[in-house]
Parts: C-alpha cells; structure tokens; sequence
C-alpha cells in the first residue's frame, strides 16, 4: 500500500514539474517583457527624465541656502564691534541664510521646462515602442519553435512510413512479387527520412536555445511549447483597406510620437538658449550675523547679544543681467540648438514616410500570406489524395517505386508548406498590430 502511494506521489510530481515546463506564447512574451535588457534600459532612463521634468519645473521657485564658517584671526584684524583694528587673537563665527527667485529670463526656465517634459514624453513613447520590438521578437521566435517542432513532427511521421513501407517492400521481394532494386531505393528513402528528422530536431533545439536567451532563462532547462489555436480572427484584417490601417498607425505608432515631441523638445531647447539674449531680472534677498571673541579683552558681549541684535544684517532688492559680450559662445549654442531642432524635423518626416510604408508593407505581407495559406491547404489535399491513390496503385503492382516515392515526397512537401504558411500567417497577423502601433501584451491570446 505504502509503495502504491509513493508511486502516485511521484507520477503527481513528475506531472506537475512537465505542466510548469510548457511555456504559452502569453508567459513568453511576459518573461520577455520581465527581462529584456534594452526594455528595461529604456525604463530607468524614463525615470531619470520624469526626475528632470520635475526638477525644471521646481526651477520657477525660489532657491535657498544657507552658510557658516567658523575661525580664528592672530594679528591685526578689524572688529566691527568695535569699529577699531585689533592686535591679537579674535574667535569669529559667521551665519546667513539667502535665496533668489527669478522675475524675468527671457523665458528660458520655461523653455527648458517645456523641453524636458518633451523629453519625458518622447522617452516614454520609447518604452512603448521598444515593448512591441520584444513583443515582436518573442512572438517570431516562438513561432518559429513551433513551426520547427510540426515539422518535426512531420519528418517523423514521414521516417515511420518509410520504415513501414520498407518492411512491406522486403517481404514483398522475398516472395518475388517485386524487384531487389526498390528494396534498395525504399532503405535510401529511409535514411533519407531519418537524416531530415535529425536536422529537424537540431534545428528545433537551435531555435529553443535563442528563444531562451531572448528571454533570460535558462537554455539548458528542457520546456515544450503550447499549441497555438488561432481561428477565424485571421481573416478579419482582410476587411480593412490601407487608408484606415494608415490613419491608425499616424495615431497610435509610439515612435512617431516619440520623434514629434524629441521635435518639439528640440525646438525648446533652441528657444531657451534664444533667450539668453535678452536681460534677465532676478529678486534676492539674505540674512546674515556674525559673533567675535576677542582673547585678552573684558568687556566681549555675549554670543546672543552679538549673533541676534548687534551684528544682525538684512540685505534684499533685484538685480539686472543685460548681456553684452560672452565671447560668441551664446551664438554657438544657439546655432547648435538650430540645427538640432531643424534635424529632429528631418527625423520626424522620415519617420512618417516609414510609418506609412510599414503600414502598406504590412498589408501587402499579410494579403500574400493569407493567399499563400489557402493555397498550401489546397496542395495539402492534393498531395495527400495524390498519395493515397499512388500507394494503393503501387499495391496492386499497377505503379512502381519511383512514381511511388515522388507522390509521398510531394506529400511531405505539401505537409511542410502547410505548416510554413500557417505559422507565416499567425506572425503576419501579429505584424498588422505592430505596424499600426496596437500591438499590446494584452492582446496575446
């Protein structure tokens, strides 16, 4: 009884350690989205720009400091306690607090302001746009595992009947109902068979192991791969014309709205170094005391009588900046800045040009694999039809073993092609998305 149940707990572990091994497309992307370097690179660099964002925007507030020094004069020192030139040792020990607050900049602050939350922007539509490159990626990826493991699973299936076909053959020529030549060709077919079915499981393990890197686990882990069962909603792009698939891309493609407001940011950036031609008014304002301890005298005055009446001061008012001469160097930035802004325009017309040839591009891709899908299916039922009739004309001694051979590799063919315009369409399907900029980890089924 005891060793029954041990068994059943071990099937059970066993069971759930293969059910924790098979990865769906939806938790491969998710792996993906988890650990990919350059996604994740991305995103601190946003949190970094969101920081500077904030910190421009604190920028048209006031700023405070506060000071102290501590020392000692041996010699001759002047003591404004006193109002005399002391001979001697004097403690001295200084305080203030200040703060500035900026009136008029030639709207610099807020130039740069607008630029850095540009900035933050055009880093966030990058996030975004980099998370459809690795689902994308993933996707391709995955599918390509699973079009090399059906075809692995044809090749095998292709090996078992030519090695059924082979002993039917070797039977047949040792009762002399057929010619030693076609048990020859049919043990050829054999190792031919077996030879594409190595092939195809080293070409199955090679696409693992790059899937596996791209999703930072580890390659050497075995994991099966979950059946996709994608439907009808394959066809239903085929509804929709180029013109609205365009439209949709111009309003929703992250990398167009990144390079618009990098636009826009560079734009800011050139107005704000603009203005540095213009007189900036700024209000100041501080407050600052001061003690003093002269050694060898008697009538020193306390630190509180020193520090909070007797040395007090107050100092306030506005001060004006009017440029006049910086060496040219203001010129230069704001040339510089020009021809940034002017390229980043550049950017953003080339990148609407690209959108919209991705967007056609897609398209096209799509309607040549939903074409190319039917017609495989068609050639699938041709072959296998094809096949079967040559088989059963082959035993009845009506056909030989070439015809015989050339009608299963037909099928196999057929079978392969199927399997490649199937998978080709499940990625095309997934690529209208990307290039409309919709392709969300949500929408994974």
């Amino acid at each position: 009884m005891k060793i029954r149940f041990t068994l059943l707990v071990l099937l059970l572990l066993v069971s759930s350690v293969q059910a924790q091994q098979t990865l769906s497309l939806k938790n491969a992307v998710k792996l993906g989205l988890e650990n990919n370097l350059l996604l994740n690179q991305q995103k601190n660099l946003l949190v970094s720009a969101k920081v500077n964002r904030t910190a421009s925007m604190i920028q048209f507030g006031p700023s405070v400091s506060i000071g102290g020094s501590a020392g000692r004069f041996d010699g001759n020192s002047f003591n404004q306690q006193r109002g005399e030139v002391v001979n001697g040792q004097v403690d001295f020990v200084n305080g203030g607090i200040s703060a500035s607050m900026p009136i008029f900049n030639g709207f610099n602050q807020v130039n740069l302001y607008r630029q850095s939350d540009n900035q933050s922007e055009a880093q966030l539509n990058l996030v975004l746009r980099t998370t459809q490159d690795v689902i994308r990626n993933v996707a391709f990826q995955y599918l390509t595992c699973l079009l090399d493991q059906q075809l692995l699973k044809i090749d095998q299936q292709n090996m078992e009947t030519q090695k059924t076909q082979l002993n039917q053959i070797r039977q047949q020529v040792e009762l002399g109902s057929r010619a030693e030549a076609d048990l020859y060709n049919q043990e050829f077919q054999v190792r031919n068979a077996e030879l594409q079915a190595v092939r195809s499981s080293n070409r199955l393990k090679n696409d693992k192991a790059l899937l596996a890197q791209t999703l930072m686990i580890d390659p050497l882990v075995a994991f099966d791969l979950e059946e996709l069962n994608w439907g009808d909603e394959l066809l239903a792009v085929n509804e929709l014309d180029v013109e609205t698939l365009n439209t949709e891309a111009l309003e929703n493609r992250a990398d167009l709205k990144q390079v618009n407001h990098s636009q826009r940011a560079a734009q800011m950036g050139f107005y704000a170094w603009r203005g540095r031609y213009l007189p900036s008014l700024s209000a100041f304002g501080e407050i600052n005391s001061r003690y003093n301890y002269i050694h060898g005298a008697n009538d020193n005055r306390t630190f509180d009588q020193q520090f909070r009446s007797d040395n007090r001061q107050f100092n306030y008012g506005l001060s004006l900046r009017v440029p006049i001469l910086s060496g040219f160097n203001s010129r230069a930035q704001v040339t510089q800045q020009r021809v940034l802004f002017e390229n980043a325009k550049l950017t953003t017309k080339n990148t609407e040009v690209r959108v919209k040839s991705d967007v056609l591009i897609a398209y096209q891709n799509y309607n040549d694999a939903r074409a190319s899908y039917t017609s495989a299916e068609a050639q699938l039922r041709a072959g296998e039809l094809s096949y079967k009739m040559e088989k059963e004309r082959y035993d009845l001694g009506i056909s030989n073993i070439v015809q015989l051979t050339t009608a299963q590799q037909a099928y196999v063919r057929a079978q392969s092609d199927f399997a490649s315009a199937r998978f080709t369409l499940l990625f095309q399907k997934l690529l209208i998305d990307y290039a409309t900029g919709t392709l969300r980890e949500e929408d994974i089924p």
